[in-house]
């Protein structure tokens, strides 16, 4: 939770703790090692590598945090619909997901990549459509349990509408699982948007993004300058680890079972 709370910091004042721009190429540098004055060195254009991970941090959690908020946030609400209302719409319901969840997540995000074209806006889109069925899933499980608790037919003989059963005593129930569904996909929103920007469908260049710069050095060099693709490797790699971590803590904080005393 630290390290994503730094990280979190340091995206938004990117532009007060990069040492350079990350968009200025200087060509006298070009392939630098690292040096005193660029720490992590410099790319193929001469352009500082760590201003353009701190850059690259910016973009990457923007779009992974927009499109778990917009996919999650969907499934949410068709989890709670869904298995309220049964029946055919269920059956159609899940039925659509089915369809969503016979596509590897990765292929699925490349054809509607493809479809939409390239954009920030359009791979938040594309990665917020593959989060959708789990999130509805778990949520829809979540519903088929309470909707038959005493205090929800009460509600209902009371003469509650559907929508008032939904959001004031269905809706509370399902927001620690999605808490939890959201924190874990927050890691393979940043994995994904990686992969895709790594083969060069994703965040269009020359903006940076973590993955656009591993794809950029491995298309002009079979063996790239180590500097060049080890540094956002492994803020990739460390920043999925503790979205992963953080996940799994607020599982276990928020599971009654889990808690002793």
């Amino acid at each position: 939770a630290l390290f994503l709370l730094v990280l979190i910091v340091v995206a938004l004042l990117a532009d007060r703790l990069a040492p350079y721009d990350p968009l200025a190429a200087n060509y006298a540098l070009n392939r630098f090692p690292p040096t005193a004055a660029n720490v992590l060195g410099t790319d193929d254009l001469g352009r500082d590598i760590l201003s353009r991970i701190i850059y690259g941090a910016r973009v990457t959690l923007a779009v992974a945090l927009a499109s778990v908020l917009l996919g999650d946030t969907i499934g949410f609400a068709w989890g709670i619909f869904s298995g309220y209302f049964g029946g055919k719409v269920d059956l159609l319901g899940q039925r659509a997901l089915d369809v969503l969840m016979a596509f590897p997540s990765l292929i699925l995000a490349l054809l509607l990549m493809v479809g939409l074209g390239a954009g920030v806006h359009t791979v938040v889109i594309a990665i917020a459509v593959t989060r959708i069925p789990m999130a509805t899933r778990v949520i829809r499980s979540i519903v088929l349990s309470v909707k038959e608790l005493p205090y929800v037919e009460a509600a209902r003989v009371q003469g509650a509408s559907n929508v008032r059963i939904m959001a004031l005593h269905l809706a509370p129930q399902c927001v620690a699982p999605f808490l939890i569904i959201a924190s874990a996909h927050l890691g393979v929103a940043i994995f994904t948007e990686s992969a895709l920007s790594f083969m060069g469908v994703g965040v269009p260049p020359p903006t940076p993004s973590w993955g656009n710069m591993l794809g950029g050095v491995l298309s002009q060099a079979f063996r790239p300058p180590w500097w060049m693709a080890l540094y956002p490797g492994v803020a990739i790699t460390v920043t999925i680890l503790a979205t992963n971590l953080f996940g799994d803590a607020l599982r276990d904080y928020l599971d009654p079972r889990l808690k002793h005393g």
